[in-house]
């Protein structure tokens, strides 16, 4: 077994390889750029070293600084993780270069497999179904668009050496491939280092269906089942799951076999995913391989009770499978959910801050999290958002399904914005829980997706103003210990002065009156400010424990929230759902939340890469008008309301800080 291990990564993914190295008995070291010095891996790891700037092209995609790091430390292997170099062969050489083993395929295996359309080629002679399309070196424009037409719409345009959804793009129409595949090739110069494209004919109503495999240096290969991973939004998987519903032992082999088939083609080494698609009547075609360990990797260890990070360790020491095709077997029903800070009430743009509150559900034998950050931590615009990754196992798909629901509830994030509750709305949609899937259920469930338009609770309300009271109390006790002037108690000589806390949600407005009763206890009334009439006082007792846990003893029922404070604003976590209040003066003249007119402004960091509109053109509200690329995508911003555009502020290439006006939007009259 390996001694030490260098991870050439970050988040997540260094965490996870960590925590089996530790239980192995391995030393381990992790690398980190200026913007990871005090990240969670790096507190984890038995060493660490600077490899870097913040950038990930002058940190963790510089092979030499990770040679440098491994030597200087005296790492004898390094597990490239997933994404960054996992699939890079630059890597794989240097390693063998400088006599240190790579956990992970050969560099020659990674390079037959590195691009799309070389694979097809190499899957087309091994007898691999494909799908029908274009592969081919001609990528000049007029080629690629006669190719499209040949093959029939719609049709896929997709990075040649990419993955992970970048640089893809689905078209329909001729007359659209030509603004499609500029913006394909944009995404994935940036995200792969070169803008080769291959066309492939569109699946109606896919299945993306991928098998685990894994091989050895002494010629053996098995299959580790397979996952579904159809839920996907712009073709990055939301939602991942195994083994894939509906799926026949027959259909299973024949996939299994096939995907075996393809490692020995190219001499596997290691942990690897052969990824197909699949249509309705059962058939399926090869779509690529990725040469390293998936992010949806745990779902497979979930129901086989195996380790994957184990096995890569020990065909790396040079061992043998630990077993054979045989004496592998499924156990119960996994489901993964990638939490991630980003906003899907703003066309999923990622989210950069501070994680204020982080309070993930609480790890058993059917929840499981694993994160690269904890509370206090931050998510920068350098990296990838994710957060964490939620799996949950049950004994079958609807246990499963249940505990993904009640763990998605228990779920709190403060200090970015997050898709929690999308995920919870997608776990209950009718396609999703009857197992009705295909990579257009997120499309097809639009409807069933929004967030709720819904009134504030009373007992929302009523948390907020709880924990108002309880915070002002202990704030006083503490600065003044012993007055009684500190004890708040609304004491007047002939009447008692009750507490008066307003708050706010959007355009509504409520106002909490609480007269104190005893230590903790108060005789509360609420109601929207100028209502005719009062409600009826209920008695409270209320209690505030760890992490912002609200108790509220009502008459004689009890309401349990959770309120964190930040700034003005207050975070209710109330029965599943999140809920914004604000601490309001009526007396404050000034607004708030005044909103900058006419202009529109970055809602990240990122650099301009198109402007969409010549100055002077009048737009619609939601119209695009400048593409930016923030975190490895391409993000579009368009008019917040209609008008004429006066002028661009940034040009293309310029790197922008969030909140840079962008462009002025005069509303001039028709």
């Amino acid at each position: 077994m390996l001694e030490s291990l260098l991870i050439a990564n970050r988040g997540e993914i260094a965490c996870r390889i960590i925590r089996t190295a530790r239980r192995l008995g391995i030393r381990t070291v992790a690398v980190y750029s200026d913007a990871d010095a005090g990240a969670r891996h790096v507190r984890l790891a038995d060493e660490a070293v600077r490899i870097g700037p913040a950038a990930a092209r002058e940190s963790y995609l510089v092979v030499e600084n990770l040679i440098a790091a491994a030597r200087k430390t005296g790492a004898r292997a390094i597990h490239p993780g997933y994404g960054f170099l996992s699939e890079n062969p630059a890597l794989a050489d240097a390693c063998e270069a400088a006599g240190i083993v790579f956990v992970g395929p050969r560099a020659a295996s990674i390079r037959a497999m590195g691009s799309k359309s070389a694979s097809k080629a190499l899957m087309e002679k091994a007898k691999v179904p494909t799908t029908p399309g274009y592969h081919g070196d001609d990528q000049g424009v007029e080629r690629l668009k006669a190719e499209a037409v040949r093959i029939g719409f719609p049709v896929l345009i997709k990075a040649s050496a990419g993955g992970g959804g970048k640089g893809m793009r689905r078209v329909d129409r001729a007359e659209d491939v030509e603004a499609q595949l500029a913006s394909c090739r944009r995404e994935a110069l940036s995200a792969f280092g070169s803008d080769e494209v291959l066309i492939e004919k569109y699946v109606e109503r896919p299945r993306h269906i991928e098998v685990q495999v894994f091989g050895d240096t002494h010629g053996n290969h098995v299959f580790l089942f397979e996952r579904d991973c159809s839920v996907q939004r712009r073709h990055q998987k939301v939602l991942e799951e195994a083994p894939a519903p509906g799926m026949t032992a027959a259909l299973r082999a024949r996939m299994g076999e096939t995907a075996v088939l393809a490692a020995k083609a190219v001499d596997y080494v290691g942990a690897g995913t052969v990824e197909f698609i699949a249509d309705p009547s059962g058939n399926f075609y090869f779509m690529e391989m990725n040469t390293r360990l998936q992010v949806e990797h745990p779902v497979t260890e979930e129901v086989t009770g195996l380790d994957l990070v184990e096995w890569q360790l020990r065909v790396a020491s040079g061992e043998k499978l630990p077993k054979a095709q045989g004496e592998l077997s499924l156990h119960g029903h996994a489901i993964e959910a990638r939490v991630y800070a980003e906003n899907p009430d703003q066309g999923f743009i990622p989210s950069v801050g501070r994680l204020v509150h982080l309070v993930p559900p609480e790890p058993s034998r059917h929840v499981r999290v694993d994160t690269g950050v904890e509370q206090g931590d931050e998510i920068t615009p350098f990296y990838d958002p994710m957060i964490a990754k939620l799996i949950v196992w049950g004994s079958d798909r609807d246990e499963a399904l249940r505990h993904l629901r009640e763990a998605l509830a228990r779920y709190q994030v403060v200090g970015v914005a997050n898709n929690i509750e999308f995920l919870g709305r997608l776990a209950r949609t009718r396609s999703f829980s009857q197992a009705d899937l295909d990579t257009s259920l997120i499309e097809r469930e639009r409807e069933a997706l929004k967030p709720p338009e819904a009134t504030v609770p009373d007992d929302v309300w009523l948390l907020g103003a709880a924990a108002e009271l309880a915070r002002a109390r202990a704030r006083s006790l503490a600065a003044e210990p012993g007055s009684p002037w500190a004890l708040l108690d609304g004491f007047r000589l002939g009447s008692v002065a009750p507490h008066l806390v307003t708050l706010r949600s959007g355009e509504a407005v409520r106002e909490v009156r609480a007269e104190f009763l005893a230590p903790g206890t108060y005789s509360v009334r609420q109601a929207a400010p100028g209502a005719a009439g009062s409600a009826a006082p209920s008695q409270v007792r209320l209690s505030v424990g760890a992490d912002h846990a609200v108790v509220c003893r009502v008459d004689a029922r009890t309401v349990h929230g959770t309120v964190v404070p930040v700034g003005d604003r207050r975070y209710v976590f109330f029965e599943g759902r999140r809920w914004e209040l604000e601490r309001f003066d009526p007396l404050d003249v000034e607004a708030s939340s005044a909103e900058v007119e006419g202009g529109l402004r970055a809602p990240m960091p990122g650099k301009v890469i198109a402007l969409l509109v010549e100055p002077g053109t009048r737009v619609a509200k939601g119209a695009p008008l400048v593409v930016m690329e923030a975190m490895k995508m391409e993000i579009t911003i368009q008019a917040p309301h209609a008008g004429v555009v006066a002028s661009f502020r940034h040009q293309v290439g310029e790197q922008v800080s969030e909140g840079t006006e962008l462009a002025v939007i005069e509303e001039k009259a028709s």
